[in-house]
């Protein structure tokens, strides 16, 4: 099943970009997922298994390092999913 999430990261800190830029740089890493980056969101596409576990690998890190709020939105309903 192919999904996409919809994920914010907001680093509650003043020097703010620099954290967003590695995380965006360690999601892009993952080759089997699709990465669209906006303004205030980026989109993740791919399988449930690979975006499931990148999430699951890389969130932990950047909370324990950086006061953070994440936002995630999950979709097996877009139109780039196929069922």
């Amino acid at each position: 099943m192919e999904i996409t999430v919809e994920i914010g990261y907001y680093p509650l800190m003043d020097n703010y970009e620099k954290p967003v830029e590695h995380f965006i740089e360690k999601l892009v890493e993952n080759k089997k997922i699709t990465l669209e980056s906006g303004t205030m969101s980026s989109l993740l596409t791919g399988s449930y298994e690979d975006v499931m576990e990148l999430l699951n690998r890389q969130l932990k890190p950047f909370l324990e390092k950086y006061p953070s709020v994440f936002t995630l939105k999950i979709s097996s309903a877009c139109k780039t999913c196929k069922t």
